[in-house]
């Protein structure tokens, strides 16, 4: 860790409110200065970093993404997983339990935030929801949260009996946290591969409905109405990738009438149809599965006026042996820590007009705030001196095989991007730098 200068970039700080031309004093880890371009002329560091031409903003948070370790470090290990987020543009990242064994304990917690595993951006973690993610029993949330949890989760399965997750909100409500939902209702997606519609019926594929990711939030927000009835509790449902029209409607309408819901889109949601899968891609396979023209805007329309809280990668890496199988039995899941950014601005800020500040917001200071990491998501005064350095017009095409996961699994290989990560400094470390990176390959 050494003091670092930002000159002559453009800052883009939502949680503050600052969009203008800054110069950042980074010193021992936190921002020390944020200043007018020269007012840092008298400031000493050991390295300065030119960003001309640059937007300078908050290292990205992404609050889902899966790391394998422990058990399929053949995948991903904390470290390739990590240094893959940091050459997308993260600093802070939480891992979802669905490892082997499931993170269901605080022994399992402690171990894989432990600085051993060799992380190379802030890790944090979502443990298990119930024992072993078998939706039976919570886990224990009060001392799993004194050990570092950020929230809760099944991610991978629901919690599907009512009375569980009743007991999940209420628990999770008195600490203050969220539980994070995987909103599938697996009674009706059994034996099913990829979105219901004409692509799985040209396929002689049996496809998932959008009704089996509807009903689950819905339920969800009923017990939310009921908890903050019956038991005076505000609890907080944040609401996994969502990936229909009729979810994010039911969200909508629960964010109007107060209630405290949040959700997350992923990036393959707001750019994919399932015609991605074309004639069996096992790369297009991910749960939930890429969905219909109209699911695919209603996502966009939820984006840009404000019900999704913030994107989320759902970074799901697998072996290439995994994937080359028949389309049914593959694993479900893509990378995204490379693509979210390059992802987000070519098709919001490009496509769309979304502002940069608005994407900013979306990918650090939001999710920042679902899980309430203090003193990330924001460049004041104080705070870590987590920044990511990008060059906002750069336009190229992403080359899985010049990716730092372990993994390929990817329907992007090839496709276009906007925005170029230059460099990504977590805690007043220099993780990431593009042009020594290149070099080095």
């Amino acid at each position: 860790m050494s003091d670092i200068l930002i000159l002559n970039g453009r800052l883009v700080d939502p949680a503050s409110g600052v969009e203008a031309e800054r110069d950042l004093l980074v010193r021992r880890g936190r921002v020390a200065a944020v200043e007018a371009p020269g007012g840092l002329r008298e400031a000493k560091a050991k390295e300065v970093i030119d960003a001309a031409g640059m937007i300078v903003a908050p290292g990205l948070v992404d609050i889902h993404v899966h790391l394998r370790e422990p058990g399929q470090t053949y995948k991903e290990s904390i470290a390739t997983g990590t240094a893959a987020a940091a050459a997308g543009g993260f600093t802070s990242v939480v891992a979802m339990p669905n490892t082997v064994p499931v993170n269901d304990s605080v022994a399992g917690l402690q171990w894989m935030v432990d600085a051993a595993r060799g992380a190379c951006v802030k890790l944090f973690a979502m443990p298990a929801a119930t024992f072993g993610s078998m939706g039976e029993e919570i886990t224990d949330f009060h001392e799993l949260q004194r050990a570092g949890a950020v929230g809760f989760t099944d991610d991978g399965k629901p919690v599907l009996h009512d009375r569980v997750m009743r007991e999940a909100l209420v628990a999770a409500a008195g600490i203050g946290v969220p539980v994070s939902q995987h909103a599938e209702d697996t009674r009706l997606t059994g034996g099913c591969s990829m979105n219901a519609g004409p692509v799985a019926f040209r396929l002689g594929l049996r496809g998932m409905t959008v009704e089996a990711e509807a009903l689950i939030v819905e339920r969800d927000i009923r017990l939310l109405k009921d908890i903050e009835r019956s038991e005076r509790l505000r609890a907080h449902l944040h609401v996994q990738h969502v990936s229909t029209a009729r979810a994010m409607s039911l969200i909508r309408t629960a964010k109007a009438e107060g209630l405290h819901v949040t959700c997350e889109v992923a990036p393959h949601h707001f750019t994919l149809t399932d015609e991605a899968v074309g004639d069996y891609d096992t790369n297009a396979k991910m749960n939930p599965p890429l969905r219909a023209e109209a699911d695919r805007l209603a996502m966009i329309a939820g984006l840009m006026d404000g019900t999704v809280d913030c994107i989320a990668t759902d970074h799901a890496p697998h072996a290439r042996f995994e994937k080359e199988q028949e389309f049914e039995r593959a694993p479900n899941g893509i990378t995204g820590l490379e693509t979210a950014l390059g992802l987000a601005l070519r098709v919001l800020h490009k496509g769309q007009g979304m502002t940069v500040s608005r994407v900013m917001a979306l990918m650090s200071a939001q999710p920042a705030g679902i899980v309430s990491l203090e003193g990330r998501g924001t460049l004041k005064v104080g705070s870590f001196a987590d920044v990511v350095v990008f060059d906002s017009a750069a336009e190229w095409s992403f080359e899985a095989k010049r990716s730092r996961s372990k993994s390929r699994n990817t329907p992007f290989d090839g496709a276009g991007m906007v925005g170029r990560v230059m460099a990504t400094i977590c805690e007043g470390r220099v993780v990431y730098r593009y042009a020594a990176a290149e070099a080095k390959r």
